[in-house]
């Protein structure tokens, strides 16, 4: 691919790919505290590409949702470049570089990516949905693709193929997005976006004036305490995908759905008032969590290894 500047030499190419994953990590942990937290658990190995996948994320939203003076064409551009270099199997761009070496090192679908950016695009002109089923749409590209992108890096358990838990890897990432919109629906309303239902809204008599008023009050209120149920139905959906995930993964994923799970609870501690500011779980509660995943991840580490056949010596001692 014209435009590429890849290093001459395997050394020079493994140091910048090195830079990639570092600067990939950085975003993660500069944006994602709680996400960020929760890959500490994975193994050494996989936990770069679970950095690179956020930061891909992050990076094509931002030019969304903190866009310059041109979004579509910026959006345009950065699609069309991860994609041409997804082919070419290089980028010059840090964050490109690492999503490109991520999908093709654990043979991700490109349609994916493809269903992501689509997603994305969508937010640039479509600022509301009609109904739950309008929502679901949307989120197959922004948030069940990010499940299915991320399964094939934790791994599935001896015998479980991909599929099988494919479809909790789906409601894993849905309740994980529904869960950042009922605690952005201040942030979002600002941008011009409403991720929350229409018609749940219009049945509790909740407007759009009233969001963008930041107007908190019973009617609101109800409204999401209907929308925190509706989310914790998706993490019930999500929750058998876990033991059919790779042994040293698991504690990832539990940490990760405890910390996000964690967010509706502080939802609901602060009586719903999500348009006061955004809630989140305090830096105490996301280290117990982690604390407590710690262990057993290590656990699980040294099982896999132990369990693994060991190499005979060339000697054949």
């Amino acid at each position: 691919m014209t435009g590429l500047r890849m290093p001459a030499t395997q050394a020079g190419r493994q140091a910048q790919l090195d830079a990639a994953y570092r600067h990939c990590a950085a975003i993660a942990a500069r944006h994602g505290k709680s996400y960020h937290l929760a890959t500490r658990l994975l193994t050494p190995d996989r936990r770069p590409a679970v950095h690179a996948l956020y930061a891909a994320a992050r990076t094509a939203d931002d030019l969304v949702d903190l866009p310059g003076p041109d979004p579509e064409g910026d959006l345009a551009e950065w699609s069309r470049a991860v994609l041409a270099e997804l082919e070419a199997g290089w980028s010059d761009d840090p964050v490109r570089l690492a999503l490109v070496h991520t999908y093709r090192r654990y043979d991700i679908a490109v349609e994916h990516l493809v269903d992501f950016l689509a997603a994305m695009t969508s937010d640039l002109d479509v600022d509301s949905y009609p109904d739950m089923a309008a929502l679901d749409r949307y989120m197959w590209g922004s948030a069940s693709v990010i499940g299915l992108q991320v399964l094939p890096v934790l791994g599935t358990a001896p015998g479980v193929a991909r599929a099988e838990a494919a479809p909790h890897a789906i409601a894993l990432g849905e309740a994980f997005q529904l869960t950042n919109f009922l605690r952005d629906v201040a942030e979002d309303v600002d941008r011009g976006r409403i991720y929350l239902p229409a018609d749940a809204m219009a049945a509790h008599g909740v407007t759009r004036e009233q969001l963008a008023e930041k107007r908190h009050d019973d009617r609101f209120a109800d409204l999401m305490r209907e929308m925190v149920a509706v989310v914790r139905r998706r993490y019930d959906d999500a929750a058998p995908g876990t033991p059919l995930l790779a042994p040293e993964s698991r504690d990832c994923v539990r940490a990760a759905t405890a910390l996000y799970g964690g967010i509706l609870d502080e939802i609901e501690r602060a009586d719903y008032r999500v348009l006061d500011g955004r809630v989140s779980v305090s830096k105490p509660r996301r280290l117990a969590v982690f604390a407590r995943r710690l262990t057993a991840a290590q656990l699980a580490r040294v099982r896999v290894t132990m369990a693994k056949p060991k190499s005979r010596s060339s000697t054949g001692a």
